[in-house]
């Protein structure tokens, strides 16, 4: 990932971890912030980076996934999404988390959208691909995953986003990126 080449304007002084376990680490620092005056930040360290898969047919149907979401409690549509662990490739996980979700194998996977999730309290990064020839080998969801599974076609997935009802930000950013790129292929 690119980084910035601007100076950075805060001064760490010191850093502790408040609290850990095997998804987060959440650490506060001490600072100098840029106005040279004492003060305090906190970033969430996230051990896994965030996979997206739109998976697409040659119809440009797509699967999406139901789910209740703890944090807010409330129950929501997504694109396939799912945690990379530190250290292992983007892709190697775009292919369990499809199979996991969807039940679904794919041919092709093509990156379309690496992004900063929360930038201002996270180091979070995700990746979301599209999937193109795919085939049916059934779900495989984790223990801790109840998961209602639909297939839609990828313009009311679209629509969907567009009034709200799929409202999880990195599912938004990648349909709208998906329609982007679906738009510009149809051009061709």
């Amino acid at each position: 990932m690119k980084k910035n080449v601007a100076q950075n304007p805060w001064q760490k002084i010191s850093s502790e971890v408040k609290y850990e376990n095997p998804w987060i680490k959440i650490v506060e620092d001490k600072v100098k912030n840029p106005a040279g005056n004492d003060g305090i930040y906190g970033v969430v360290h996230f051990k896994t980076n965030a996979i997206a898969i739109i998976p697409l047919d040659e119809e440009n149907n797509t699967w999406i996934v139901g789910q209740y979401r703890y944090p807010l409690d409330s129950y929501e549509w997504e694109v396939i999404e799912g945690g990379c662990p530190e250290g292992t490739p983007p892709l190697e996980t775009a292919r369990r988390e499809l199979i996991e979700e969807a039940g679904l194998t794919a041919e092709h996977f093509e990156l379309i959208l690496e992004m900063q999730l929360s930038n201002s309290t996270t180091d979070e990064v995700s990746y979301t691909y599209i999937a193109r020839g795919l085939n049916y080998v059934g779900e495989q969801p984790e223990e801790d995953e109840r998961l209602t599974i639909r297939k839609l076609p990828f313009k009311e997935l679209y629509e969907m986003a567009l009034r709200g009802e799929i409202r999880d930000g990195l599912s938004v950013a990648s349909i709208l990126k998906a329609k982007v790129i679906l738009e510009a292929d149809a051009k061709k």
